[in-house]
């Protein structure tokens, strides 16, 4: 295949922080690669080197010729003034300026042939149509809303459509599914896997990166390691890679001691024909200091006891002027429970657990919290550091010492080792930090005070795989109890008992069981309804079709032998036509198919019908005859 980026021997560092050297990279059309690391590694900093918005040191980068770009900023921002429409097509400007010339001919009647073959010229037509399709598909409808108005959300997503809108070759993302519900992240799922644009992107979605991803490359140690496959296959040989390391490392430290034993037993031999194992053991005494280890974040902190009472909700209702987010909700939260909450954006979601927490009043309705609750809230919004204190400030204003799981105590110094902070990185500033250091700082301090119960809304944004593998398995032991606000599916899964899907107009459903179990009941659901319409729409068919006229049967009325097989091949036939409808209905109905599959499903749809229509008719005009 033919490639479109040749990155060779690339280094970046800020003053003494190196981030990686010599780094290599190719990427051939088509191919979609993730970059993973853990935070601070430089995953962002590397997708701004390859859009040209950061520099670098050593290297060199180059792009196939006349090669259109993409790039998705994991906290992109627009000009204010500028509508949404007019800020979602300002990517393209060629199709833009074909735009801006079209709507001035036929405001003055002047140029149109010219602009309407500058329009043909840049496929204008197309772009901003799909730019419109995109932001309905993003849940942004009011294209005339000024930029500023949105929320952070809103800007990601605006974000997202546009550069999906400017038809890049090459797209690069960076965390694209952050600020995206789940129906919107299967969407854009299956929009990437079914695309023939090269993808470079970052992201912490694991199921994403599974069923995306043709290739994983990894920032370890300053140095790049690539792996052909997707998500599962580069964890199976990550883990290969880091056993040998870690082979390799013993039998270093174990040629280290039997060396260190003959040194110490011959100091005579140190000189004349000695002299290159003398070397040997030097060069030996700095192998050995290679981690055994890959650094991890360790969290073992003890939860305070909780009691019996947990909380109840009874009769909660709550409104923002005609929008409803509860109705009449009730119900008995129990000891030791973990449960997920999920939803389309804007449906109240963060509102349901501020109320748990007091920052929202409801409307209506009571909420009794136990007396031993000491509620632990990780809010999507984060907390405002001040950049100007140091990582040790931050939670030595918290506790200066912390007691662990297992009843010891250590100080803050020690927790924030813990937490991949080093004894040098404690000292930085917090404006040093990149965003998933500060999101690890952040649930660092959340944790801090020994809570009983959690409250994490949208916990894995920014935060790198490897601690929301640690993360997971913290929650999974964790004795108290949690709620979980997450568009990660694999998370979600990992950590919930059962749902709260939150369906809008203050509705919500108790969803016994994890993500997956719920999206396959709910497309069984959809397959079912989807049946049970085109079941009603053969009946109501039946009674609008015309009844011919019972007449007192002879010879002549009944059915030839040619009729009658006929008839029998007609009721075999109608049921595998109205149930390959249902199917079809349901496919479309589910929100998940790509534009050329729904296209595709609607026109063989519609030729179904018909045909179904015509047997159904010749079936009944032969049953009658019957």
């Amino acid at each position: 295949m033919a490639s479109v980026l040749q990155i060779e021997q690339l280094k970046k560092s800020f003053g003494e922080r190196l981030l990686f050297e010599g780094l290599t990279l190719n990427l051939d059309e088509g191919e979609k690669v993730a970059v993973v690391a853990v935070n601070g590694a430089g995953k962002s900093t590397l997708l701004n080197i390859i859009a040209g918005v950061e520099d670098y040191q050593a290297g060199q980068i180059t792009f196939r010729r006349d090669l259109r770009v993409g790039y998705l900023w994991q906290n992109p921002t627009f000009k204010e003034g500028q509508s949404v429409l007019e800020a979602c097509l300002d990517a393209d400007t060629k199709a833009k300026e074909a735009i801006t010339r079209y709507e001035r001919a036929i405001a003055t009647g002047e140029g149109l042939e010219e602009a309407m073959a500058a329009m043909d010229a840049a496929s204008a037509w197309e772009y901003e149509q799909q730019a419109k399709e995109l932001l309905t598909r993003l849940a942004i409808t009011d294209l005339t809303q000024r930029v500023e108005t949105l929320s952070g959300g809103q800007i990601k997503r605006l974000a997202l459509a546009q550069v999906l809108a400017s038809r890049p070759e090459l797209l690069i993302l960076d965390e694209p599914t952050n600020h995206l519900d789940l129906k919107m992240t299967e969407w854009l799922e299956e929009y990437l896997s079914a695309s023939h644009m090269t993808l470079l992107m970052v992201t912490h979605d694991r199921y994403f990166l599974d069923r995306v991803t043709t290739r994983i490359v990894e920032i370890d140690d300053h140095r790049l390691y690539a792996y052909r496959g997707n998500y599962t296959y580069y964890l199976e040989k990550r883990q290969e890679r880091i056993d040998l390391l870690n082979q390799a490392a013993e039998k270093t430290r174990n040629l280290y001691r039997r060396e260190l034993e003959w040194i110490r037993r011959t100091p005579s031999a140190r000189t004349g024909k000695a002299k290159y194992r003398i070397d040997a053991f030097e060069q030996l005494s700095e192998e050995r200091r290679t981690p055994l280890k890959e650094k991890q974040v360790e969290i073992g902190i003890d939860s305070s006891r909780i009691g019996t009472k947990i909380f109840e909700m009874k009769h909660l209702s709550k409104r923002f002027d005609e929008k409803c987010i509860l109705h009449d909700f009730s119900y008995l939260f129990n000891k030791g429970e973990k449960l997920g909450i999920v939803g389309e954006n804007g449906v109240g979601k963060s509102t349901f657990v501020k109320m748990l927490l007091g920052e929202v009043t409801p409307d209506s309705g009571t909420i009794e919290v136990g007396q031993t609750v000491r509620f632990g809230y990780y809010s999507q919004q984060g907390i405002r550091f001040n950049d100007a204190d140091r990582v040790i400030d931050v939670v030595q204003r918290i506790a200066e010492e912390i007691t662990l799981s297992d009843g010891n105590r250590i100080s803050a110094s020690q927790l924030l080792n813990r937490f991949l902070f080093s004894p040098a990185a404690q000292y930085d500033y917090v404006a040093k930090l990149s965003g998933g250091e500060r999101r690890r700082l952040y649930l660092c301090t959340v944790l801090i005070s020994n809570p009983n119960f959690l409250i994490l809304d949208e916990p894995t944004n920014d935060l790198d795989i490897q601690t929301l593998n640690i993360l997971e398995e913290y929650l999974r032991a964790f004795k108290g109890c949690v709620i979980v606000i997450s568009h990660d599916r694999y998370f979600m899964d990992k950590i919930a008992d059962h749902l709260f899907v939150m369906e809008g107009a203050g509705r919500i459903k108790d969803f016994p069981g994890n993500y997956t179990q719920y999206r396959q009941w709910r497309r069984e659901e959809e397959l079912r309804q989807a049946e049970e319409r085109a079941e009603e729409e053969r009946r109501q068919r039946r009674q609008a079709t015309p009844q011919p006229q019972k007449a007192t049967r002879n010879y002549t009325d009944r059915l030839s032998f040619k009729e009658r097989r006929e008839l029998e091949e007609l009721e075999r036939e109608l049921p595998l036509l109205e149930a390959r409808k249902a199917t079809l209905e349901g496919q479309i109905s589910s929100g998940t198919m790509t534009v050329e599959e729904l296209t595709k499903a609607s026109t063989e749809l519609t030729a179904l019908i018909d045909e179904i229509d015509l047997k159904t008719l010749r079936w009944m005009e032969l049953s009658e005859k019957n």
